[in-house]
């Protein structure tokens, strides 16, 4: 997948544009862009969702590669940092912040 963005990017010559400033604010209007599907109802517009989605998940798949993080490896990372302050014993069917637990 990550070939196919870069190759779309390519043939628009838009890595110019593509700072990782540039990148991380375009993951936060896009994530604005998919919380407006909900704005009025928890009854999205599934095709709407997914398209906002889809931009969300692009940029950060595109500022992960400028940075040269991979997102799987960064995924399973912070997971490992989230299990140590969120033990099953403690946080299982809680929405308590880690410090209150």
């Amino acid at each position: 997948m990550n070939e196919e963005i870069a190759r779309f990017v390519a043939e628009r010559d838009w890595a110019q544009f593509h700072t990782s400033e540039n990148l991380a604010k375009s993951i936060a209007i896009e994530a604005g862009e998919l919380l407006e599907c909900f704005q009025w109802s928890p009854h999205a517009d599934p095709a709407r969702v997914q398209d906002e989605l889809a931009d969300v998940l692009t940029y950060c798949l595109l500022l992960a590669d400028k940075l040269g993080l991979d997102p799987d490896q960064i995924v399973l990372d912070k997971l490992a940092k989230t299990r140590e302050k969120y033990p099953v014993d403690k946080a299982r069917g809680s929405s308590a912040k880690y410090d209150v637990l």
